[in-house]
């Protein structure tokens, strides 16, 4: 059986095994052991509440419990840029017109930015190939909004996700290859190590802060700019689903898009409902149901077959196991799927 729970010190070394699956392009799961290790520190703190908010880092695992293997990871930043810079391409639109030519011209701009700089962020989804059936990965990265929605006041109002931009078939990114290595000098994977261990001074050092001209780009790097990763595609739909979307910002390596959301606007929190749990309700509907326990020191979630009715949930013995509760005590349920608009 699975279930999503807070981090321990000892998940370190499957962490760390399951970080050298990801890849380029996700600075914030690299196999680094000093830099994974502080993390999960900074996660237990953040569980333990013994750090402030804004200095939170809740990392999430997905556990096979039969096996106590690790199926995947994600979390969630309380804020981002208030320790170190925050950098984010904003595109905009610059006007040039002529009226004794009778030329108009709308540009395409880029804009180095730290608009962003102090929102909450969902980051490091990852599940191992092994566990990528079913519903896993749409519960795995649907936790953290019932996360949220169980402790709102633990976040800031803006909600962001980056997502991973664009790569080649050789691992390539078309829009570094296209900008960025022009003032870096150094391969796109270098430059994605620094930025994970927190060495981005560089890019203030380096990076223009004049508007630049998206038409001087090659075609294959305007053509990427805000496009995800064939591998985060789903990601991306999966985020949207609960009231995310794209606003113009893009990483400034490989114009993978950000998206945004106002916490009191997800789904989660409009949707979501308390409920007690009962191993004597009927087992009403067969439409997964996200269910969680309210215990912020060790957050677990569970996906159950029985929806709530009248205040209540059915949960067997196991399920209730899982989530470390007893029968009679409360607990967050969000529907896993979207419902569909009826009236559309």
């Amino acid at each position: 059986m699975l279930v999503v729970r807070a981090i321990r010190e000892n998940d370190l070394d499957a962490l760390l095994h399951m970080a050298t699956q990801v890849g380029s392009g996700m600075t914030t799961l690299k196999p680094d052991r000093k830099m994974l290790g502080d993390r999960v520190a900074v996660a237990v703190q953040s569980f333990a509440e013994t750090i402030a908010p804004e200095k939170r880092d809740y990392m999430f695992v997905m556990e096979d419990t039969r096996s106590g293997r690790m199926a995947g990871v994600c979390a969630i930043k309380g804020a981002v840029g208030l320790d170190e810079p925050f950098y984010n391409y904003r595109i905009g639109t610059l006007v040039h017109s002529s009226r004794e030519l009778n030329v108009f011209t709308r540009m395409d701009t880029l804009y180095l930015s730290n608009d962003l700089t102090g929102s909450t962020e969902l980051c490091s989804l990852f599940l191992h190939p092994d566990y990528r059936v079913g519903n896993n990965g749409k519960w795995l990265s649907k936790s953290r909004f019932l996360f949220i929605a169980q402790f709102p006041h633990l976040f800031t109002e803006k909600l962001i996700a980056e997502m991973r931009g664009y790569q080649a078939e050789d691992g390539s990114s078309p829009f570094y290859e296209g900008l960025g290595r022009h003032f870096f000098k150094m391969e796109f994977n270098h430059v994605d190590n620094l930025t994970a261990l927190g060495k981005k001074s560089f890019i203030a050092e380096l990076m223009p802060r004049q508007p630049l001209y998206v038409d001087y780009l090659p075609a294959d790097a305007r053509d990427v700019i805000g496009k995800v990763h064939n591998s985060t595609a789903p990601a991306r739909r999966l985020l949207e689903q609960e009231g995310m979307h794209y606003e113009g910002y893009v990483d400034i390596f490989d114009a993978g898009p950000v998206l945004q959301a106002r916490v009191s606007e997800l789904r989660a929190m409009r949707d979501s409902t308390l409920a007690v749990a009962d191993t004597t309700a009927p087992a009403l509907g067969d439409n997964p149901t996200l269910v969680s326990n309210t215990n912020l020191r060790d957050f677990r979630m569970i996906v159950a077959d029985a929806v709530p009715s009248h205040g209540r949930i059915a949960l067997s013995a196991d399920e209730l196991a899982l989530l470390q509760c007893r029968s009679g005590d409360q607990v967050r349920t969000l529907p896993l799927n979207v419902r569909k608009n009826t009236n559309a």
